[in-house]
């Protein structure tokens, strides 16, 4: 009878963890919200954050990595994107989420490897102890956030996709992160602020 006893109260602990892991997810910022800053290795081996950035007029925080081909999809993008807006003073900042232990194809060497093939621009960080993701609710790779500096800090001004078309760039209708940089630094109202991010989940 103890052992069973044992074994009940194991089965109910693993159930319990399995359902407490996934919530991480549902958590995170929304717009308007103040981002906290972060210091996370970039592939340099330098610590980076947000507060680096003096002369910043935002950010565009996009979470993801290497193995996702949603990711892959969209590198290029992601490096005009920085190329684009970098000189306006809204720096891309990359970051990996995903654990390595799961993924091994998105250690830290491999983020060097990847960043130096295609010729990153920008930080390539790894959130390690993947801590930082949950808090912004980053869910898939892509995966962006963009955000405006002002005197009350990092303010969440979109969440979402990158385009409406993760296959081709050529095919692309809505540029939703151009879009909504393009009006923040107008002083507009961004029209669309949210989109749901299209990719791989998060390996955790």
């Amino acid at each position: 009878m103890d052992i069973s006893k044992k074994l009940a109260a194991l089965a109910l602990v693993l159930a319990l963890t399995s359902f407490t892991g996934p919530s991480l997810e549902m958590k995170g910022y929304g717009i308007g919200d103040v981002a906290t800053d972060f210091s996370l290795k970039n592939i340099d081996g330098k610590m980076v954050s947000l507060s680096d950035y003096k002369d910043a007029k935002g950010f565009l925080v996009i979470f993801t990595c290497n193995t996702c081909p949603y990711a892959v999809a969209y590198e290029d993008r992601i490096i005009a994107l920085d190329a684009k807006y970098k000189p306006k003073g809204v720096p891309v900042i990359a970051i990996n989420p995903n654990n390595p232990a799961v993924q091994p194809g998105d250690s830290f060497e491999a983020m060097k490897k990847r960043a130096s093939e295609k010729g990153f621009t920008f930080p390539y960080l790894l959130d390690e102890g993947q801590k930082i993701f949950p808090q912004y609710g980053a869910s898939r790779t892509p995966h962006v956030f963009l955000l405006e500096k002002n005197e009350k800090g990092n303010i969440v001004r979109y969440i979402g996709a990158i385009d409406d078309n993760y296959q081709s760039a050529e095919r692309v209708k809505e540029k939703y992160v151009e879009n909504a940089v393009d009006a923040m630094l107008a002083g507009d109202e961004i029209e669309v602020t949210t989109t749901k991010a299209i990719g791989c989940s998060i390996k955790v």
